[in-house]
């Protein structure tokens, strides 16, 4: 497999950045944990923030434009049609959930989610005294897969809203488009609000095909909000600017958008003025750098298996469909329910801790593959040192 130019990155260079994922532990541990990649800015990003500091503008967020932005970029990458105005500002993913659940359900509603699933779902809705239902990802020997029958029990049991994974993190599960019916299918029959995180959606892998749930179905259309942001994607997360899109056009204040309207109205605001510039330069002008991410994505998740075979064969690892996120099975090492504790106190290797996904993530330890070969070499290497 040939370098990429992204490969050129050097970890000096990257131990002088100040964001959690280099500063949390000492500089002895290659942290390999967060959803934060080590590629550049990209240039139109790069040159949109110089712009805004050289000119002064760094007040409050306005979502002038944003929507249209988004709009324009979602139906070029997924021929997802819709209007600009459907497109709402907020800060970042975790608190659109949170604000539409204040919204759309109350204290003691059950909430569905799919674990082992991004730990800040569980959180969220257990913070906002609300119940969580469990429907976990079924695993075979293909990979991982929705439990429709686990999610129409759910629904069936009272369940008001469900937190859709989608892709899936940590398993890098792109949904098929026939699973996604049924869930919409599911969730009109049973009136359950699908709020849809779709914040890997543009990392989306050869080989697979993301579809924005509303998309799918009229069904989908009428029962669901997406949450997405640029910050994944182009490496913005500190920049605070995100997105809510409800299709629907239903007046009652319990349908997608009218639930949207109910939102306090300083929830735009909250937001960064920066993260909006940014996000806006990333749909317009970022897709040559998404190119050059995806490529040594893809390269990534092979070279990865790779190793794990010459390294570590114990471990199963099903490569991500998207994103750069990989769920890997340690089981076979005999760690303990938490393999990433082993790989940073003997290995100075920082993963994500499986645990945190669920009780499904125990035995599991999650791999940021978002960096160079020799970085990702190093973090295998230092891993089979923890064994």
């Amino acid at each position: 497999m040939d370098d990429h130019p992204f490969d050129a990155i050097d970890e000096s260079a990257l131990r002088t950045r100040r964001s959690a994922k280099w500063t949390l532990y000492p500089s002895t541990v290659l942290p390999a944990w967060v959803a934060e990649m080590d590629f550049p800015l990209a240039d139109p990003i790069r040159l949109a923030l110089h712009a805004a500091v050289d000119a002064g503008d760094t007040g409050y967020a306005s979502p002038t434009d944003l929507g249209e932005a988004f709009a324009a970029w979602a139906g070029d990458r997924w021929g997802w049609r819709l209007p600009g105005s459907g497109v709402h500002l907020v800060a970042d993913v975790v608190t659109a959930i949170a604000e539409i659940l204040k919204v759309a359900t109350a204290p003691g509603d059950g909430v569905v989610i799919e674990p082992p699933v991004y730990p800040p779902f569980a959180a969220t809705i257990q913070a906002l005294g609300r119940s969580v239902v469990r429907a976990p990802l079924r695993r075979d020997e293909n990979g991982w897969a929705p439990d429709l029958v686990a999610i129409e029990r759910a629904y069936e049991s009272g369940a008001r809203a469900h937190l859709l994974c989608s892709p899936q993190n940590p398993t890098g599960l792109v949904y098929p488009r026939e699973a996604l019916e049924r869930i919409a299918a599911l969730a009109d029959r049973h009136r359950v609000l699908v709020v849809a995180d779709e914040i890997h959606a543009p990392l989306t892998l050869s080989g697979a095909a993301h579809m924005p749930f509303p998309s799918v179905s009229d069904a989908a259309r009428r029962r669901s909000i997406v949450v997405t942001s640029a910050s994944k994607t182009w490496n913005i997360a500190g920049l605070k600017a995100a997105v809510m899109v409800a299709t629907d056009d239903d007046d009652d204040p319990r349908a997608p958008a009218g639930i949207l309207a109910r939102l306090p109205p300083a929830t735009p605001f909250h937001a960064g003025h920066l993260g909006v510039l940014a996000s806006k330069a990333a749909f317009r002008e970022g897709q040559a750098w998404l190119a050059q991410a995806l490529s040594i994505l893809d390269r990534n998740r092979r070279l990865l298996a790779d190793l794990l075979a010459a390294e570590l064969p114990e471990v199963r690892y099903v490569p991500p469909q998207a994103g750069y996120l990989a769920w890997l099975d340690c089981h076979g090492l005999g760690l303990g329910p938490d393999p990433a504790a082993a790989f940073l106190d003997k290995g100075a290797v920082a993963l994500s801790s499986g645990p945190t996904f669920g009780a499904e993530g125990e035995g599991f330890a999650r791999l940021n593959i978002g960096t160079s070969r020799r970085l990702l070499e190093e973090a295998v290497r230092r891993m089979r040192r923890a064994i």
